[in-house]
């Protein structure tokens, strides 16, 4: 039979030969122990003494060993922690060794076990312990080594960050014995630790000449992030030096994150696009948006969406009275059923399967719950898609929102926020334009309902928010990349030049929780979305961070402008400009009014049309209401330029 070898015997070793072997080191400590005391004159030695020092100093020692389970780590993962277990093990036994003795010189003038002697002992007995554990460690570690550069061709990597996160990155990987990964450097910004190493690792400076030159000198292919609370900024400039220099980056979650306090290898992950865009975190006045929310009924509609199940997660710390989740999509809304039922704090919610265009249905759950606050986020986005199905766009998008404001109002609901789009800013698709109308009679109600308050109910204040594309979003363009990357491509994008504004899911989820706080009613807060970003740039990026290369692995393919879409959004109109308010992040739109009649007749007019199924009259009805609506690259253009009659 082929014997083991010698990482396997180790690896293999049960507890209680630990502890045996223990025992037999603290035996070995205490003769030595009799031996420095009396310099090694084995006839100075008194054979009884001896025989009843070991017996009570190993007896004891085996008993603190049993209780702080000093013997129970894996050794070839001996770290600090099982040092402390036995420091804590022979300092309790040493300290009542002591006052054993002290006892009984008390009585008889005569130590058990001379003081000296058992100071010897706890030292050697301690070092050799200690010993013993660090050098079954580097012989596995050590033989564990040889074996995986013979099996497989190391990759280098660096760890960014020399603290504590840095030092507990690294010994991870040097732990797992799957791995093939060789730790060659550390960077940090702090200048104090520069030219120091760790576990015979050096520290760099952080700066674009020296991951440059360590990249090129020790073939570097992998860079981990391993700081805790790095900042957006610095995480992308990191990330954007990796991609410059072809090396796969990769980060360590946050320390809540890890698994029973300690770090995974399998949880340092690669980096995703949304570490690359994402931006500092937002500053929210969170007195007083508990204040708006806390003891108080909330009902999201669309709460099964994206936006709508972050908004529900963001404002469970609120502490609302009750959650009221509204969505169509029965699947959708039953994970999030599940995700709030096994959430370790109680949590009181309904969840309920409605259209938002069913009026009696969405009457009988005001009438039941009687909501303080409504997060509008029910929608139709999908451009395209609404540019075939402009019906459906009016339907869910203007009449469903009308139905949802109507209740709002005649329920006497405190706030009603709307959730809208950049898309509605001189729309030039069927969706952009619906959300456009949507806003005009939110807006339009919200003035008729300050003028003509009632005196028998509180007057609903009517907020609308508007903002561009979410990262992650379902349907949004990251995950479709994503899953073309994933099948090997190609990557398919409309046009070379198109250009979006993004922001994160969790922030625009936070801007909404803000802007609803302090809206007084009327308002359209726009959103600060940074700068916007050339779609193909941000298909390259997702391309490098995946580790492959344009054009050897992975082809890119532009295929032409959808129905209805624009190449650059915009946030404000041509005749729309802002003022401040106190949050930098956010801004108040000022539009021109709309009388609320007018605008009641004008939706009384497109809901007659919707079941007639006449598209055209449809759009022109919608190009009635918002006349810069002007269609692009749509069947529909014809609308805003006639062909002249010919006689």
């Amino acid at each position: 039979m082929k014997p083991l070898p010698v990482y396997s015997l180790i690896k293999v070793i049960p507890r209680w030969t630990i502890l045996q072997i223990d025992i037999i080191i603290c035996l070995i400590s205490i003769f030595l122990a009799f031996l420095l005391r009396f310099n090694f004159e084995l006839s100075h030695i008194e054979w009884p003494s001896f025989s009843l020092a070991a017996i009570l100093v190993v007896s004891l020692k085996l008993v603190f060993f049993l209780i702080t389970k000093s013997f129970a780590g894996i050794i070839k993962y001996t770290s600090v922690e099982d040092a402390k277990r036995i420091f804590y093990a022979l300092t309790y036994s040493l300290l009542i060794l002591l006052l054993i003795d002290l006892i009984y010189y008390y009585y008889t003038q005569i130590y058990i076990i001379p003081v000296s002697i058992l100071i010897i002992d706890y030292c050697v007995s301690m070092l050799s312990m200690a010993a013993f554990r660090i050098l079954v460690k580097i012989i596995y570690f050590e033989w564990k080594n040889q074996q995986s550069s013979q099996s497989s061709e190391k990759v280098n990597i660096i760890i960014y960050g020399a603290g504590e996160a840095g030092v507990i990155t690294k010994r991870t990987i040097s732990q797992d014995k799957d791995n093939n990964m060789n730790v060659v450097a550390f960077l940090d910004d702090d200048p104090a630790k520069v030219k120091n190493t760790i576990d015979g690792v050096p520290i760099y400076q952080n700066t674009a000449d020296n991951l440059s030159r360590i990249i090129r000198q020790k073939q570097v292919e992998v860079l981990i992030i391993a700081i805790q609370g790095i900042s957006p900024e610095r995480k992308k400039e990191i990330i954007d030096y990796c991609l410059a220099f072809g090396v796969q980056a990769r980060s360590i979650p946050p320390v809540q994150k890890w698994i029973n306090g300690e770090l995974s290898l399998k949880q340092i992950k690669d980096v995703n696009i949304e570490d690359v865009l994402g931006r500092d975190p937002i500053s929210l006045d969170k007195s007083k948006i508990s204040k708006d929310i806390e003891g108080k009924t909330i009902m999201i509609t669309g709460a099964a969406g994206s936006i709508g199940s972050e908004l529900t997660h963001q404002i469970l710390p609120f502490l609302p009275k009750k959650l009221v989740l509204v969505d169509q999509a029965e699947s959708a809304l039953y994970d999030l059923e599940l995700e709030l039922s096994e959430m370790p704090v109680k949590i009181n919610f309904e969840t309920r399967i409605c259209n938002i265009t069913n009026a009696n249905r969405m009457e009988k759950i005001f009438r039941n719950y009687k909501p303080d606050i409504v997060f509008h986020a029910a929608a139709y986005k999908h451009v395209p898609v609404m540019e075939d199905n402009p019906s459906e766009a009016v339907l869910t998008n203007i009449l469903g929102t009308k139905i949802v404001a109507d209740l709002s109002a005649k329920h006497g609901v405190e706030k009603f926020v709307m959730i809208s789009t950049d898309k509605a800013v001189n729309p030039t698709s069927v969706m952009g334009a619906s959300k456009r109308v949507a806003e005009i009679y939110i807006q339009s109600l919200n003035n008729h309902l300050a003028q003509k308050p009632s005196p028998v109910q509180r007057t609903t204040r009517f907020i609308t928010t508007r903002f561009g594309n979410v990262l992650g979003s379902n349907g949004s363009v990251i995950p479709r990349f994503r899953k073309q990357i994933a099948q090997g491509g190609p990557v398919t994008i409309t046009h070379p030049d198109i250009t979006r504004y993004f922001m994160t899911i969790p922030e625009a989820c936070q801007l909404v929780l803000e802007a609803g706080s302090m809206g007084e009613g009327g308002e359209i807060f726009l959103f600060d979305m940074g700068k916007s970003i050339k779609i193909v740039d941000l298909a390259k990026k997702m391309i490098k961070l995946s580790g492959l290369t344009l054009g050897k692995d992975i082809q890119l393919v532009f295929t032409g402008l959808r129905p209805g879409e624009k190449l650059y959004e915009e946030l404000l109109s041509n005749e729309e400009n802002t003022k401040p308010t106190h949050h930098p992040q956010i801004l108040i739109a000022k539009v021109r009014k709309y009388d609320f009649q007018l605008i009641q007749e004008q939706l009384m007019d497109l809901s007659n049309l919707l079941p007639l199924h006449n598209n055209e009259a449809v759009i022109l009805c919608m190009k009635k209401i918002v006349p810069e609506y002007i269609s692009q690259n749509s069947v529909y253009e014809k609308l805003d330029n006639p062909q002249p009659s010919v006689n």
